[in-house]
């Protein structure tokens, strides 16, 4: 008997509320549609692995619909703060919502699309993605699945043919289309662009479509400040999360946070290098907004706007409550990330709280690289000299890791390496010179491949001496 796990259960749920949510839509044609990117892991866990090529393109280079999913793109409908400006004349510009299913845990899962063309919500845009664009998106998500982080999946990759015009590169260059899998592509904006509109009776129905669709829990009288409250948890976590992986998304807008707080849309993202509060992936955020040091305000500040939006068919009191939550909520998941990174089992809070406090301070002063920190430190003990970690930034560290070494069972070749992976923008750069130069995309696949055995190795550590709990 077949995995149910591996079966593909189609669903269209999303046609509830489709009439105030999106606008049906057609996707691109294409002169050229080359596989550059299947991402059979994530298709296998919603049941869609054994697509031969030919049916890979015409899903998701084609657009064909998935028997018993949605019949027709839907290109969703939001406002957004951008860099805390609102914006009323946004949407998804040049992708759609393609089909939904659900998982092997049975959760509803959604393959939305970049550069799948115009829609109505271009404006001036072209609808196009860049194939450098779709790249780098592949190294992002792939690397932050490895290190925790709750993220979109790049499911698939598609080069189109087609030569796009963008300021900000080398131009004209190569294009693609790009579908990611996520659970939810509804975003905070889609909230606000209701409540901005006054369209109560709609915005009542999304909250209830979001929580009994993304948190399986039934709309009741408190349900805006209870959907509020479950949002503010997530975005919690996953603004720690941020931190553990050394992660800068670089825009954090409100119409790029997804009503289920997980990561995705990955433009000018960066993995910081040594612990910088101050580091910035966009070149444009002359001010910091979004630095790195600063995203659990960034995502903190989105969730009120979500609880403004909900203000106007509830009752500000349980919503503020609600927000209250976000502060405990994100000391607790960061302390939780950076222990699991760590390798360490945690203590009492105390213990904890002083560890992680000691390995920021630690990490700052000292500017040793974020990636090698941990690899050298696998399970609280130092295995390697690679930093200057008898110095006296690290004392206080020193002491408060010692009795966290967790006598990790590193037998994994993986924590043999000369080096830890990681994700320097330099190497994105040397990644994608090749593909540029000579349609050499060897560098990509080792370096998923070399993601994906890290993630692993970090997944299947275990302690020797006693379980961790």
């Amino acid at each position: 008997m077949a995995d149910p796990a591996q079966a593909f259960h189609p669903e269209h749920i999303i046609t509830e509320i489709a009439e105030f949510i999106g606008d049906p839509v057609r996707a691109a044609e294409f002169p050229e549609h080359i596989v550059r990117w299947r991402n059979d892991m994530a298709a296998a866990t919603v049941g869609l692995a054994g697509l031969s090529d030919s049916e890979w393109i015409a899903h998701f280079g084609r657009f064909e619909p998935l028997t018993g999913s949605l019949p027709e793109p839907l290109a969703l409908r939001y406002h957004g703060h951008q860099f805390r400006n609102y914006n009323p004349d946004i949407g998804d510009g040049r992708g759609f919502l393609f089909a939904q299913m659900r998982d092997g845990a049975g959760r509803i899962m959604d393959l939305g699309t970049k550069g799948s063309g115009t829609t109505p919500y271009s404006r001036f845009g072209d609808g196009g993605l860049t194939l450098k664009g779709g790249v780098r998106e592949i190294l992002a998500t792939e690397m932050l699945e490895a290190l925790g982080v709750e993220t979109s999946r790049t499911f698939s990759l598609i080069e189109t043919g087609l030569e796009l015009h963008r300021g900000d590169e080398p131009s004209p260059t190569r294009s693609a289309v790009m579908v990611r899998l996520s659970h939810g592509h509804i975003r905070i904006g889609s909230f606000q662009r209701l409540a901005t509109l006054g369209q109560h009776d709609a915005l009542h129905r999304l909250v209830a479509y979001a929580l009994k669709h993304y948190y399986g829990e039934d709309a009741g009288a408190d349900a805006p400040a209870r959907l509020l409250a479950l949002v503010a948890g997530k975005a919690a976590r996953l603004a720690a999360s941020y931190m553990a992986a050394g992660f800068v998304h670089g825009v954090l807008n409100t119409d790029n946070i997804n009503i289920t707080a997980e990561s995705f849309d990955y433009g000018p993202w960066r993995f910081a290098q040594t612990f910088d509060p101050g580091f910035t992936a966009a070149y444009f955020d002359s001010a910091g907004l979004y630095a790195f040091g600063r995203q659990a305000e960034a995502i903190h500040w989105n969730v009120v706007q979500l609880a403004i939006a909900l203000n106007t068919i509830a009752e500000v009191e349980p919503l503020a409550a609600a927000v209250d939550g976000f502060a405990p909520a994100y000391r607790t998941a960061l302390v939780a990330a950076m222990l699991w990174r760590l390798g360490v089992a945690a203590r009492d809070d105390d213990e904890n709280i002083g560890l992680v406090q000691a390995m920021e301070a630690g990490l700052i002063a000292s500017r040793v690289n974020i990636d090698r920190f941990f690899f050298d430190w696998a399970g609280g003990d130092l295995r390697a000299g690679h930093g200057d970690y008898a110095a006296d930034h690290f004392a206080a560290f020193r002491d408060a890791v010692a009795p966290f070494a967790s006598a990790l069972d590193l037998a994994d070749h993986y924590w043999s390496d000369a080096a830890p992976c990681g994700m320097a923008i330099e190497e994105v750069e040397a990644i994608w010179q090749p593909i540029a130069d000579g349609d050499d995309w060897s560098p990509l696949d080792a370096k998923a491949v070399a993601i994906r055995r890290m993630g692993a190795a970090l997944a299947n550590r275990s302690r020797r001496a006693k379980d961790m709990v």
